[in-house]
């Protein structure tokens, strides 16, 4: 795939991705580089994308030509649940081909092309293929969410043991604000380990907090 496609996804399915995509996306724009976003695969829904409407809900664009074109939102299964089994549940198989073509048409259109994910890294997408297969096969550049709920550093250890095992470049990690967490003490201090990780084993990656816009 192009370059300038990113991929989005996070420590699991509660992270706050879609919220997170939404406000990098704006971001860039605000700094000039017109982004996109895409939702992939879309569980949960039927002809929409509930995803893409929180995207352009916070990046204030209300819906694109290209929402309505079907590019951002290639892949659409109508139960909620790992897009393995919301396929096998509707009968049909994810069509990677045209998830690939839109984003490419995308990738021509734009700076630059947020793609999230479903769920964590190790969703499965078919019963032999996961989203971190997809990410590597891709070549795609990820950008990883996590936050500062409790349990957090866990997973996010546990994933970046698996990006560097797979060979995948660690774009950015977002940690985000949201959803609100009462507990301030480990939000501040799991912030701090996981910007120390990142700056000691992947001094590549841009360390980015991800505000609560209200």
């Amino acid at each position: 795939m192009e370059n300038n496609i990113y991929f989005v996804s996070g420590i699991d399915t509660n992270i706050g991705k879609s919220y997170a995509t939404g406000v990098i996306a704006r971001t860039w724009n605000e700094r000039g580089v017109r982004t996109i976003t895409q939702k992939f695969i879309q569980t949960g829904n039927v002809g929409y994308s509930e995803d893409i409407d929180l995207h352009r809900s916070l990046m204030g664009t209300g819906l694109l030509e290209e929402d309505r074109e079907g590019l951002t939102m290639p892949e659409i299964f109508s139960y909620p649940c790992s897009p393995h089994l919301a396929a096998e549940i509707d009968g049909r198989e994810i069509d990677f081909d045209k998830i690939g073509r839109a984003a490419k048409e995308l990738a021509a259109r734009y700076d630059a092309v947020l793609v999230e994910g479903a769920g964590g890294l190790m969703v499965p997408l078919t019963r032999d293929f996961l989203t971190i297969d997809y990410v590597a096969e891709q070549d795609l550049p990820l950008i990883f969410v996590t936050s500062g709920k409790l349990g957090s550093i866990n997973h996010t250890l546990l994933s970046f043991e698996a990006i560097r095992n797979r060979g995948i470049r660690l774009h950015t990690v977002a940690y985000n604000l949201f959803p609100v967490e009462e507990d301030t003490t480990i939000q501040r201090d799991t912030e701090n380990y996981i910007r120390d990780y990142v700056a000691k084993n992947f001094p590549e990656a841009e360390f980015l907090v991800v505000p609560f816009v209200k």
